[in-house]
Order: structure tokens, then sequence, then C-alpha cells
């Protein structure tokens, strides 16, 4: 395994596929019914939902038997045909006699399976039982699964060493990622890799794994036929590979942009970006990143593959110490929500867009509220902007609410906090529980910029209803998942003008779009597609 590099981030060009334009990898539907009748109609389902291969795992059944049942199972697939029937020692749901489980993945080959997967513990010894009497058509799979961790990339190697010596058609490798660049070093052996190589890394970090396939060379990806329904941790749906993400149209020159966060999973960027993608015929992609150190996830994906991301909760003000150059206003802002990889020397550039994003959508709302139309100064003016929270977030509409002339209010759980971005924007502090007896005179906007009310703890709010609400004429919600928040429902009951996180997302996004792209936003597009939610 002498070809591969010892990291992505000392080697930043050496990130290209095996492959052309378009996608060649496979995507993979595990059919996991607990009968022959009920995976028969699990197949079709797949192949519906547009995907390549069935991954029968007759492991699942309550009740098999090989000779009545393999046939039937594979004659009647509508896709190609995986038989995996895996024991429990390797993470399956098969107990029994080993010499009749491989008696089973024999007769499979016999019966015309387009792939079998195979354990690297027994695989030498199956692979030598049958001779070399395998259908030319037919593919052993060897595989080997690590629910653990994943190893430094000498290991992998070491283990694809071992997997082909086996004598294996396909490699297939799986291991559990503890930080998204784990990632980094699976992509390292597929790119890399001289034979067809399935390298997947399990749960929500490692989720790239299996969008990026396409892109880092990966022979097959697996989908599942419904949300929840996983044969391994971390699987998308195919709906989500294929439509979301468009897996198809992915390939060695796709350019990568995504979310830093965490959470990130309510996020609806992928959507939004990747029909905006599709629709310019930009050659790029926009995945979610579960990261837990935005300075490691920075330095390790450094290659140019990966040209943009979006910062959100709690990354913002962290992102600005990593980018190499900072935007004034970012940086009176103290928040970066954007960093682009300038094409030119790789450095990172940060960028603030969403006090524009934001402040627009309030400035809207209170337009809307007087019927204000061709009017000059800000809404905002002289108004009392209360904002909740000091994150990024915060600091960005605190900032934008002082240019726009507002007097500014800042409320936080930790009045340190709160004081600390106050002084920064010439406004005063309050704590979050001194928030429930504010009630100054004067009109008052209410700006909630914390994720308090995010799913899936949607029962929660900032301010109760009977704290007040009823005081602000006009409140902003930065969570848009929920659409209408508890903040949101009862400030509408008492009222208040109601502006969601919705608008902001999408006012934000206009300048991503662009910084991402070199191309104007598709503004119609942008808010044809958030309106869905």
């Amino acid at each position: 395994m002498d070809s591969i590099r010892p990291s992505l981030a000392s080697s930043p060009g050496s990130l290209r596929s095996n492959g052309g334009g378009g996608s060649t990898t496979l995507v993979c539907a595990p059919v996991m019914g607990r009968s022959v009748e009920e995976m028969l109609v699990d197949m079709d389902k797949a192949k519906a939902g547009g995907a390549d291969v069935a991954e029968i795992r007759v492991d699942y059944l309550r009740s098999f038997s090989p000779n009545r049942d393999l046939e039937r199972l594979v004659r009647e697939c509508p896709l190609s045909s995986l038989i995996t029937y895996r024991p429990k020692w390797e993470g399956g749901e098969y107990e029994g006699d080993e010499n009749s489980r491989q008696d089973a993945l024999r007769l499979a080959l016999e019966l015309g399976a387009d792939y079998i997967d195979v354990e690297l513990k027994v695989a030498q010894e199956f692979i030598n039982s049958i001779n070399g009497k395998k259908p030319i058509n037919s593919k052993i799979i060897v595989s080997s699964h690590n629910y653990h961790s994943t190893p430094s990339v000498e290991e992998i190697g070491d283990l694809v060493a071992r997997i082909q010596s086996t004598g294996a058609d396909i490699v297939k490798i799986a291991t559990t990622a503890l930080d998204v660049t784990d990632v980094a070093r699976m992509f390292q052996i597929t790119v890399n890799s001289h034979v067809p190589i399935i390298g997947l890394v399990m749960t929500e970090r490692g989720l790239i794994s299996r969008l990026l396939c396409p892109k880092f060379g990966g022979f097959l990806t697996f989908g599942t036929i419904e949300a929840g329904v996983v044969s391994a941790p971390g699987q998308p749906t195919l709906k989500d590979l294929l439509d979301v993400y468009d897996l198809r149209r992915i390939g060695s020159d796709t350019k990568i942009f995504g979310l830093i966060g965490k959470p990130v999973g309510h996020s609806k960027g992928p959507v939004l970006y990747n029909r905006a993608f599709e629709s310019d015929g930009f050659n790029g992609v926009y995945v979610p990143f579960l990261v837990d150190d935005i300075a490691k996830f920075l330095k390790t994906y450094s290659s140019p593959d990966f040209a943009g991301f979006s910062c959100t909760i709690p990354y913002k003000e962290e992102a600005l110490k990593c980018c190499d150059d900072v935007d004034p206003i970012a940086k009176s802002i103290g928040a970066v929500n954007l960093i682009v990889r300038r094409p030119s020397d790789g450095k990172l550039i940060g960028y603030n867009t969403d006090y524009v994003g934001a402040i627009s959508a309030i400035e809207d709302g209170l337009r809307g509220l007087r019927n204000i139309k061709g009017e000059t100064g800000s809404p905002l003016a002289g108004k009392l902007f209360v904002v909740i929270g000091a994150g990024g977030a915060g600091k960005a509409l605190a900032y934008g609410a002082k240019e726009k002339g507002a007097r500014v209010v800042i409320a936080n759980r930790t009045y340190e906090k709160a004081r600390e971005l106050a002084d920064l924007v010439g406004g005063d502090a309050l704590s979050l529980s001194e928030l429930e007896n504010f009630h100054p005179e004067g009109e008052m906007i209410l700006a909630n910029t914390t994720s308090i009310g995010m799913h899936p703890k949607i029962d929660e709010t900032p301010l109760p209803k009977h704290a007040c609400l009823s005081t602000y004429s006009l409140v902003f919600d930065a969570v848009y998942t929920p659409k209408i928040t508890r903040l949101l429902r009862e400030a509408q009951e008492v009222g208040a003008v109601t502006v969601g996180g919705l608008e902001m997302f999408v006012g934000q996004a206009y300048e991503q779009y662009e910084r991402f792209t070199g191309l104007p936003a598709p503004k119609e597009l942008f808010r044809e597609i958030m309106s869905d939610y």
C-alpha cells in the first residue's frame, strides 16, 4: 500500500477519485424483512427508490431454509443481488452452525447471486472451499467490520492487503467514526486503491463517507428503504442519497461544501444548496459535517476539494480564529458563519452573512406591520432591540441592529457574557431571568438567537408567554426547525408580528451561495424550496 499518503492535510492535491466525471458508485439497499415475502416486497421498493443492488440479509429471516428460499430470493430479485448471512460475531443476527452458514453462501453462488459477502475471519477457508468454481458473473465481497474505532491509514492499508490476499473480488471495510476527521483516513484508502473497494465509516460522524463515495472512488454505498430501518449505524435513506445529495452527479472533480456544527441533522442546507447547484449546473455537493473540534476539522480537510463551509452553533466565534483572513464586518461582529477556501492559495477567508439575513427579515416584518412602502431609513431606528443569546448569532444581530440605529439590550443565561457583548455594541445587559420582568416604555423587538426550542426540544422557550411577551411588537426566532417554535406560536397568540428562522436562513444563504459558486443566487428557487418546509 505504498501509494497511500499519510494524511489529507499533508497532501492537499491527493484527493482525486479513480473515476471520471459522473458517479459509477453503486447504490445498495439493505433488505431486512423477517420473511421471504417481506423481502420481495422490499426489493420492489428498493428498485422504485433507485437502488442498483439489493443486499438480502438472510440472517434477518425468522425462518430460513436455504434450499427452499435462496433460489426464489435470487431469481425474483429485480436488482443485482447481494447475499449477506451475517453472524453475531460480526454484528449480524445469525447464531447457528458455521458450516451450515457457509453452505448457504456456496449455494447462493451456485444459484447465480451477483455478489455474496464473506467475513474476513473465514474468507480464506471459504474461498479455498469453492476451488475456483464460481460463476463468472458472481463476485465475492470480503468484509471487515470495526464497531469501535477507525484505525490508522497504515493499519487500514494492511487490512486491505490481508483482504486482497484471500482472493476477494471486492474489498469491504467498515469502521466507526469517533470524530468526523476519522473519515479522512478512509478517503485516503479508497482514493488510492487499485482494487474495487467499499470503504464506509459508521455513525453520524461518518455520514460523509457514505455521501462522498463517488468522489473518492468507492465501489458501493448503502441507502435504506425507510428512515431509521438501518443495517449499520449512520446509513442515509435512498431518497436522501439520490434526491437530496444527488449522488449520481458526484464525480472526481466535484467540489465539496458543507455545514460545520453540532448538531447538524436538522439543517435544510443540503436540500437548498444541492437543488440550486443542480439548477445552475454547478459541480458541487453540500453535506453536513458533525464536528467536535473545528480547528482539527479544518486542518484535516485542507484539500482544495473542500471548498467552503457554513458554520452554525456552537462554532461561529471559534471559526473566526481558524481563518487566515476575516472580512472587516465579520471581524467587527466577532463571529463567522461562512468560510471560503480561496482557490489561488488555499487560505480560509471568513465572512458573516447572518446579520444581513436576520436584520433584513426583521425590517421586512416591521414594514409589513405598518404597511410602509418606499421608506428610506430603517424601521429599526430608535427601537429597543432585545437579543437573547450572546453567541455568534447573537453578536451578528446585535451588531446589525446597532448599525440600523436601534438601542440594543443583550439577555443571556450567563450575565457576564451578556455584559461583554453589550459593552462591545454600546448596549445594556440582562440575565435571562431578569428579562421576564423587563418592560420599559417604547416599542420593542425580541430576537432569540439561541437553540432553545429547536427540534427535538420543541416544548422549550427562552421567554414564556406569561413573561410580558405581549410587550413586543415583533418577535424573531433564529430557530427554523420547527418552522413555528413555541416562542413564535405564543407571540402570535398575544398579537405580536413574528418572523421565523427560515427567513433569516434564506436571506443569509444568498450571499453564501454566491461566495461558494461565483454565480448569482437563484432567489426565486430558494424561496420555492423553503416554502415546502
